[in-house]
Formats: C-alpha cells, sequence, structure tokens
C-alpha cells in the first residue's frame, strides 16, 4: 500500500502578511513560510499508519508551490515521509491558485502510469487562503471517492477500506470507503509530533523529485480556459467604540448609539 500525502507551503499564522499593490500574489520579501498545520496532521496520520502496519510501503509526500516551498516539503519528510515530488509553480500555474494546483498534480499522476497510490490525505484546508477546495477538487480529478475535515480514522484490517469520522452539526458522522480514496484532515484528528534533529538531518538526504508545471502535459491546456484576476487584503474595519460608566448608564448609551447612530434597531 501507499499513501500520498499533499502538503502546501504557507505563511506562518503570526507574521504579518500583505498583499502586493498590483495584487498579483503575496508580499515575500522578509515573510516566514511553513508547512500548512492542516497538512501536518495528514502527514502526522499517514505515518502512524506505516509506523503500526505492515502493509504500508511507502508515504510520498507531494507539494504544488513555489521553489521556495523546499523547506516545507523536508519539514513534512522529517515527520514521517519516504520520498517527495514538488511541482514547482510558474507563469502557468499561480501558486495561490488550489484549482490549478489539484489539477497540475492530478494531471502528473495521470501521466506517470507507475504513479499509483491507495490512500490520499491532505489538510482540511489552507491557513493563507482559508479555503478547502484543494482536496475535493484534486479527488474529483482523479476520479475518487473522498470525504472531507475527518477527525478519525480506522483502516480495515486487510487494506480494503477506511472509516472515518467527521463533525457535523453538533455531531458525529462515520463515512465507511473502498481504497482507494482521499481524506482531508481536521484539528482533533491528531497532535503533529515534534521532530528531533536526527529526523530533521535525515529528512535532508532523503528523495525529491522536481517537476516544473509548465512541463506538465495538459496543464496549458486546461488553463486556457480560466484565469486569475488578483488578490486584495480584506477590508479595514472601522474602530470600536467603547462605552464606559456604570451599567445602567452604559445601557442607556448603548441603545442610543444603537438607535441613532447605527441605526440598526
Amino acid at each position: 500500500m501507499r499513501i500520498l500525502v499533499v502538503i502546501r507551503h504557507v505563511p506562518d499564522s503570526r507574521a504579518a502578511v500583505t498583499v502586493l499593490p498590483d495584487g498579483s500574489g503575496v508580499e515575500h520579501k522578509g515573510l516566514k513560510f511553513v508547512c500548512n498545520p492542516f497538512d501536518e496532521f495528514a502527514v502526522e496520520q499517514a505515518t502512524r499508519l506505516k509506523e503500526s502496519r505492515s502493509d504500508i510501503d511507502e508515504i510520498v509526500v507531494a507539494c504544488v508551490g513555489p521553489a521556495e516551498a523546499e523547506p516545507s516539503i523536508r519539514a513534512a519528510l522529517a515527520i514521517g515521509g519516504d520520498r517527495a515530488v514538488h511541482i514547482r509553480s510558474d507563469d502557468s500555474m499561480p501558486a495561490h491558485d488550489d484549482l490549478a494546483a489539484a489539477r497540475a498534480l492530478s494531471l502528473w499522476m495521470q501521466g506517470n502510469s507507475d504513479v499509483q497510490f491507495d490512500l490520499i490525505l491532505c489538510g482540511k484546508q489552507a491557513i493563507d487562503t482559508d479555503v478547502c477546495d484543494f482536496g475535493p477538487a484534486f479527488a474529483e480529478y482523479l476520479d475518487l471517492p473522498h470525504v472531507g475535515a475527518i477527525v478519525g480514522f480506522e483502516l480495515s484490517d486487510d487494506g480494503q477500506q477506511v472509516t472515518v469520522r467527521r463533525r457535523v452539526g453538533g455531531a458525529e458522522e462515520v463515512v465507511a470507503m473502498g481504497l482507494p480514496c482521499l481524506a482531508t484532515c481536521d484539528r482533533g484528528l491528531n497532535e503533529p509530533r515534534n521532530t528531533p534533529l536526527p529526523k530533521v538531518m535525515q529528512a535532508r538526504k532523503k528523495p525529491l523529485e522536481s517537476v516544473r508545471a509548465g512541463d506538465i502535459a495538459g496543464l496549458s491546456d486546461w488553463k486556457a480556459g480560466t484565469a486569475f484576476v488578483q488578490l486584495s487584503p480584506p477590508a479595514e474595519k472601522e474602530p470600536c467604540t467603547v462605552i464606559e460608566g456604570e451599567p445602567e448608564e452604559m445601557a442607556r448609551e448603548l441603545v442610543r448609539v444603537l438607535r441613532e447612530e447605527a441605526k440598526v434597531i
């Protein structure tokens, strides 16, 4: 059995992110990037499976992103990946376009008949664009069953079926799927390990295949019908109004503001 884990190279959630003046992307200068935290749940889950079973042959880490994404790929390899493939985004495919990334990776797999996986795991969403469309789009391009935002995972003893749990409206939904299939991982599935220095050093020597997105057959034809417009930062929020005084005074003032200024009552 072979497992593919797809990761994304994203800005650190603690970093101050700014959009380029022309809206073509994010300003990378001085910005720290990391492996997408939700994708770390996927790498950890794949690693635990391999550690607990004898039928997992290898874990392959895949990333569609800029040339600078290698540190994030190596971080995933340090957790437990055996080898990696890096599809380098270029002018033929913007790095922040999840649908294009899903199409690029699916076309690369379809163009390599020896690249077959029984299970594909990735994060529920990317923390930079806050979208959840990569996993479902990738599964659809590959014509695979998929389920999103899992918080529980079990692989049958015969390795033919997975049973996953996901949160839905204050309850949990249990879904069973035959392999091959895809699942996106949510917070609560596991706790990613802290990788010791020896594992980090070993990850630097693991195989990493690099492929330019523009060299993937069929991607340019698919992209002909799509167009990236621009990124834009969220609108600045107006400053908050702080009401002070005794509780009764604050209540009266709040009602006045809501009625006369905000005009919502």
